[in-house]
């Protein structure tokens, strides 16, 4: 008996044996398929990144090699006289993204602390509905109504702001302007608007994403809602807030048909934020057509490798940002 059953693992064992020596390999091939399918696509996307890149710098070449390096500076934009600048889209891009930024990230740390902390159960699905909802309508709506309906009430509430904030010492050019109620600030807010969703979603997932312990430890303590907010689950989720912030600005910095319809297009370098300007998308999206002469579409594309460099830069001061935070954390947690 104790024959047979020694002979039967023997059995097994020999059988067993040509079928690992047959799976093993084939795991080993459909593990090295796997990753270098998921490489491929890697450095595929770092390849169009760089293509991109390449293709806008080569195409806005005879824009830098005519004007040199005072095209950044210089607010010079004549199509006629095929003098061109960049320093008026440059400041308005840039002035517009930070306008949206002061509005857009205060807003949505509170409405992302109130869906996480304060509401109800019942109350925080259709809020964070709504959220995404108003995160997928196409900017160009955005626009439309920044120009017909924001644009005229804006309008009516600026002679207020020239009277009130006008007269600040030292801010005071700041807020003067006639009343026509398009302009930088106009721009600001209705492109904050546009963000929020963006932002506040990103906040509302990494707040929930905080362990129930942490909090629940904290308020055992006797810490205080807002306490437990800036103590515990800032700390914890400030990687992945920077981030979603720096995202937001991203999206700001290159957004063009909410600037297009309400930041006036005119090639005016203003103090005043009441006063119309320009940005770099909004300039190639009304002027790309008219581009008749070869100096002209190159200075257009010169303006877009900016904007391209602007925004990779933006993106690398995030991941700077957070991984000089998660070493001062001692390794982050998102």
């Amino acid at each position: 008996m104790s024959e047979d059953r020694a002979m039967e693992g023997g059995g097994t064992a020999a059988s067993a044996a040509p079928i690992s020596s047959q799976v093993m390999p084939r795991r080993a091939w459909g593990d090295l398929f796997f990753r270098g399918l998921t490489g491929f696509t890697a450095l595929f996307l770092l390849l169009v990144l760089i293509a991109i890149g390449v293709a806008l710098w080569r195409e806005g070449w005879d824009a830098f090699r005519t004007f040199g390096f005072g095209f950044l500076w210089s607010t010079a934009w004549n199509p006629v006289t095929n003098q061109y600048g960049a320093l008026i889209f440059i400041f308005g891009t840039l002035v517009s993204s930070l306008l949206a930024m002061l509005m857009a990230v205060p807003v949505s740390f509170g409405i992302a602390f109130f869906i996480s902390e304060l509401a109800p159960h019942w109350l925080r699905q259709p809020i964070s509905s709504a959220i995404e909802l108003l995160a997928g309508i196409p900017s160009i709506i955005f626009g439309m109504w920044g120009l017909l309906v924001f644009a005229p009430v804006f309008g009516n509430m600026e002679p207020w702001i020239n009277d009130h904030l006008g007269k600040i010492p030292g801010i005071g050019q700041l807020f003067q302007g006639p009343p026509m109620g398009i302009g930088m600030l106009a721009t600001g807010i209705v492109l904050g608007i546009m963000i929020i969703p963006f932002i506040s979603a990103i906040m509302r997932d990494v707040f929930l994403s905080t362990p129930i312990v942490l909090k629940e430890s904290a308020y055992a303590l006797g810490g205080t809602t807002w306490e437990v907010m800036r103590h515990v689950i800032l700390p914890f989720t400030r990687s992945a807030v920077v981030g979603g912030i720096f995202l937001g600005l991203g999206r700001a910095l290159g957004e063009t048909m909410a600037v297009t319809f309400v930041i006036g297009n005119t090639d005016i370098l203003s103090a005043s934020l009441l006063m119309p300007g320009n940005s770099i998308a909004a300039v190639l999206a009304n002027e790309f057509t008219e581009a008749t002469t070869h100096l002209y579409k190159s200075s257009l594309l010169a303006l877009g490798f900016i904007l391209f460099v602007v925004s990779f830069l933006v993106l690398v001061l995030a991941k700077l940002l957070l991984w000089r935070m998660e070493k001062r954390i001692g390794g982050g947690v998102l």
